[in-house]
């Protein structure tokens, strides 16, 4: 069971009880978080396809966190004119947990699961001291080495 939704001008193949990354949108975290825009719904061999959208179909969530993704790099260049520019970017996303599927107030799927919550900025308590190590037993005697060759004797010049 999956629903096909639009968000940001891009399209999103959504599953209850998983996560997706949207382009960052407004909310606080831990906030409810709804899908309007539902093109298709996909239920076995009772599938909804929308002209171009679901009527009375919704797609309920929760935002997680707020994020940052990877840097991508950007590098202008103007051949035999000495110009060069080296730009970073980082694009925003939002990162939330699909709760249920719904179709006219009927929910066709649910996730049983919350979603893993949004880390606390809390310092993590201190671990406890660790244990002390038992007496080791003697060491052995070291193994003997092989006889090493005779090392070759150099003449010396004058």
């Amino acid at each position: 069971m999956y629903a096909v939704v639009e968000a940001g001008g891009r399209q999103y193949q959504l599953t209850s009880g998983r996560y997706v990354d949207v382009d960052m949108v407004a909310g606080e975290e831990q906030s409810e978080f709804v899908f309007d825009k539902v093109v298709m719904i996909v239920n076995g061999d009772q599938s909804h396809i929308g002209k171009p959208l679901v009527e009375g179909a919704k797609v309920t969530g929760k935002i997680i966190s707020h994020g940052r993704g990877s840097k991508m790099v950007v590098y202008k260049y103007r051949p035999k004119k000495g110009t060069r520019k080296r730009t970073g970017h980082r694009q925003g996303f939002t990162r939330i947990f699909i709760d249920a599927i719904k179709l006219n107030d009927k929910v066709l799927s649910e996730s049983k699961d919350q979603g893993k919550p949004a880390r606390s900025d809390k310092k993590a308590e201190p671990k406890a001291e660790p244990k002390k190590a038992a007496a080791k037993p003697a060491a052995k005697a070291p193994a003997k080495k092989a006889a090493e060759p005779a090392k070759k004797a150099t003449k010396k010049k004058d």
